[in-house]
């Protein structure tokens, strides 16, 4: 019994810097929007950034999203192992794909699925549901070629 109780206890270790990391991510998200009223959505933060407006605020978000891994590397002395197999063309067209995307939806999976869906917006709940199935529906169809 001991053992089947130490090994759960592994198990569910894996599982707390996603927790920890998400947690983060809604405290963001909700200090921004309480102190300056602005969704944390990665897209319009960054296009706005782009279009220069807001620089200070949008460019302190953009830096801290790029230091957030170099802190993971500092503080833990490597970052994640990670491959890419796909080929660099298809990974920056999927990237333009993705751009095109959330401006035509109107935000990105962070400020729908994060913020809108925790404000009970409709338009987000219907964007994330979109966002979802799209990616089931391509998950599903990139399984079947293989």
């Amino acid at each position: 019994m001991r053992h089947a109780r130490s090994g759960r206890k592994d198990a569910m270790a894996a599982y707390w810097n996603a927790l920890f990391g998400g947690m983060l991510i809604g405290a963001a998200a909700v200090l921004l929007l309480l102190a300056n009223g602005r969704v944390a959505g990665i897209s319009g933060i960054a296009g706005r950034l782009l279009a220069g407006q807001r620089v200070v605020d949008n460019g302190a978000f953009v830096v801290g999203l790029v230091l957030g891994p170099i802190v993971l590397a500092v503080s833990s002395g490597s970052l994640p192992a990670m491959t890419v197999s796909t080929p660099w063309p298809l990974v920056v067209l999927a990237g333009l794909l993705v751009g095109f995307g959330t401006r035509m939806g109107s935000g990105c999976t962070s400020g729908h699925g994060i913020i809108g869906l925790a404000r009970f917006s409709r338009r987000s709940i219907a964007a994330t549901a979109m966002f979802l199935g799209g990616g089931l529906l391509t998950a599903s169809l990139l399984e079947l070629v293989r």
